[in-house]
């Protein structure tokens, strides 16, 4: 085959937005160049790399094959990039964070703390739920996740930087709402309102009700924490939440914690980032950074305190 790495950078670009005219106007070319590329390198293939179904753009068999080997090339293009602006006292580069949903709440605070101390950096923060972190982690997409529970899917490296308290939340006028040393067992006919499976929040709750003999009678299912808290306002149900993300709520009184005994569940926000993967100059600075200064990070509840920073060892997870 007969291909560029120029050619191989546009298609990388096309297959991640399934889009041409973003591709485009990431790569700041006009659309036509980039379909002339993509059409050449169908062309060196010998194959159909990409088909249009009305507006859409998808990916043939071949397709998702080079695109996988074309994001691979582009990391270690990037990689040789910044070793060399390293060895020659650069401070800059790119650095693509993955979060959990959860973690959006105070993880831009991190990166603009970050940021302030390294100006010159370019930040691409992605919010996914963790099924689709895990999977940005296995396709070397990203640099570090931040993530409540580190993946078993993958070998990863992972360290813990601050405390994750879960707790139970209801509406502010729910009879449990201001009820003492709440048994778990009295939480069983409650409609409770869950994450999707998958989510290091559910697995937590799933955990916490299975070791207490609580078999919950009515659930439902919504996909962000922003629905969730939504629907418990509302007296739809009771939830199991991150403290981090009601801060606001319960400061308003919009929702109420309940005093469940067995609670706050103390977890972990962990930095993860694959067992194999070098880390570059901008990557282990934030990991350090997360390491270091997470102890600034605002209380996130009432009788909740942040775990001291820089208190956490690392711990190498083959799983």
């Amino acid at each position: 085959m007969h291909l560029t790495l120029r050619q191989l950078k546009i298609f990388e670009a096309v297959a991640r937005h399934l889009s041409f005219s973003r591709a485009a106007d990431e790569l700041h070319l006009t659309q036509p160049a980039v379909s002339m590329q993509v059409r050449s390198l169908e062309e060196a293939a010998g194959l159909p790399l990409t088909e249009q179904v009305g507006k859409r753009v998808f990916l043939t068999e071949a397709g998702e094959e080079l695109a996988r080997h074309a994001r691979v090339i582009a990391q270690q293009l990037r990689e040789v990039e910044e070793s060399l602006a390293a060895m020659k006292g650069l401070r800059g580069g790119r650095l693509n964070i993955g979060v959990v949903s959860t973690a959006k709440y105070f993880a831009p605070r991190l990166l603009t703390s970050f940021r302030q101390a390294h100006p010159e950096v370019e930040l691409r923060l992605g919010v996914h739920n963790r099924g689709e972190i895990v999977q940005q982690l296995a396709d070397n997409e990203i640099d570090l996740a931040i993530m409540g529970r580190p993946p078993q899917e993958l070998e990863t490296v992972s360290e813990p930087f601050a405390e994750n308290p879960l707790v139970f939340v209801a509406a502010p006028d729910h009879p449990l709402a201001k009820a003492k040393n709440i048994a778990p067992q009295q939480l069983a006919e409650e409609s409770f309102l869950l994450r999707e499976p998958g989510s290091g929040t559910r697995a937590a709750m799933e955990r916490f009700l299975a070791d207490n003999g609580v078999v919950p009678q009515r659930t439902v299912e919504m996909t962000s924490n922003e629905t969730i808290k939504q629907a418990v306002m509302a007296g739809m149900g009771i939830s199991f939440i991150s403290a981090r993300t009601i801060v606001l709520e319960l400061a308003t009184g919009n929702i109420a914690r309940l005093n469940v005994k067995g609670t706050p569940l103390k977890r972990h926000w962990y930095v993860v980032h694959r067992a194999e993967k070098r880390l570059l100059p901008v990557a282990q600075a934030f990991h350090q950074f997360l390491l270091q200064e997470s102890g600034g990070l605002d209380k996130p509840a009432p009788q909740a305190k942040a775990k001291p920073s820089g208190a956490s060892g690392s711990s190498r997870a083959r799983r």
